[in-house]
């Protein structure tokens, strides 16, 4: 088929008509977004009520595989942690006498502290900016002026990239555990000084780290009754047997060999154990975070090239 214009044009006015052409294009898709950001805040607004408080919450089974190492549930209610017990049977932390393994319970006290989720609390603030800048760009804005809708484009596709990261994870988005320690108030009975939970969101999962600790130069930390030299060696009778005819024995974790400022002092992770529990709600908002930036991303990308910004890189 010809492209070719009939009655050809002089080269005066095809670029008149070129340039008409493409402001009726830019026109036309300025006033589609319109619609584009109605639907955006649809799906904002889903991802809002999955991160929202709900009266029942969303109660997680947390348990180690293959062991009896740790054993308990929690219930999450928005970006809290309001009720949870963990049963924990680690060589490094015996029980109570009489009892069978170490019970860490969320204090149900009316002056205990809340036990906030951090990350969440951070997706839940980016979405509520997401929606302010939807209701920005459709209500107070010059909805022809391409310029303005490209920034607001922008500045929306930043913070759903964002908030759908902090549902992610991931170092940037996540404090060391030796930096986010819960206060201890947190649980009942308040936590022993060698012990260490830290609560995290990764691949819209709920993890929970415990950590036993001792202090790097020696020692516990704490005083803890009942154990002996054997009892924290974390070693098993064939890991002992391999070292005493000369085998290396392995590293218990990856950070057996690190030391850590915790509480002001200087410590070493003894036992350390990983649990995670799949949330529905948390992995359906970020999935739903996923499809709306993939969106904004196309929207954008259309738009600069109607504007001429086609070979325009992200900064």
């Amino acid at each position: 088929m010809s492209t070719l214009i009939w009655p050809p044009l002089a080269p005066d006015q095809l670029a008149i008509e070129q340039e008409a052409c493409l402001t009726r294009e830019l026109e036309w898709l300025l006033s589609a977004l319109q619609e584009t950001l109605q639907s955006l805040k649809a799906g904002l607004e889903e991802c809002a009520d999955l991160l929202a408080p709900k009266e029942v919450g969303s109660t997680l089974v947390l348990s180690t595989h293959r062991s009896e190492n740790l054993k308990g549930f929690v219930t999450r209610v928005g970006t809290r942690i309001v009720k949870g017990d963990v049963h924990l049977r680690l060589p490094s932390l015996p029980p109570p006498r009489g009892q069978n393994s170490y019970k860490v319970s969320v204090s149900s006290a009316p002056s205990a502290p809340s036990l906030v989720l951090e990350q969440l609390t951070c997706a839940r603030t980016l979405i509520n900016a997401c929606l302010d800048v939807v209701d920005a760009t459709r209500w107070t804005g010059d909805a022809g002026n391409a310029n303005f809708i490209s920034g607001q484009l922008k500045l929306l596709h930043d913070n759903v990239q964002e908030a759908n990261q902090s549902l992610k994870g991931g170092p940037d988005v996540q404090k060391p555990w030796n930096e986010d320690v819960a206060d201890e108030k947190i649980f009942d009975p308040a936590l022993p000084p060698n012990l260490s939970f830290h609560f995290s969101i990764s691949d819209a999962a709920l993890v929970l780290h415990v950590r036993t600790l001792e202090t790097a130069h020696g020692g516990t930390g704490a005083s803890t009754p009942n154990t002996s030299s054997a009892s924290y060696s974390g070693f098993s009778l064939r890991d002992r047997l391999a070292h005493a005819l000369g085998g290396s024995r392995a590293p218990l974790h990856d950070e057996a060999n690190e030391v850590f400022h915790y509480k002001g002092q200087e410590v070493r992770v003894k036992e350390k154990i990983r649990v995670e529990s799949q949330d529905p709600s948390l992995m359906a908002a970020m999935a739903k975070l996923g499809a709306l930036e993939h969106s904004v991303a196309l929207s954008r990308r259309a738009l600069d090239v109607v504007m001429g910004r086609e070979h325009e890189e992200e900064e």
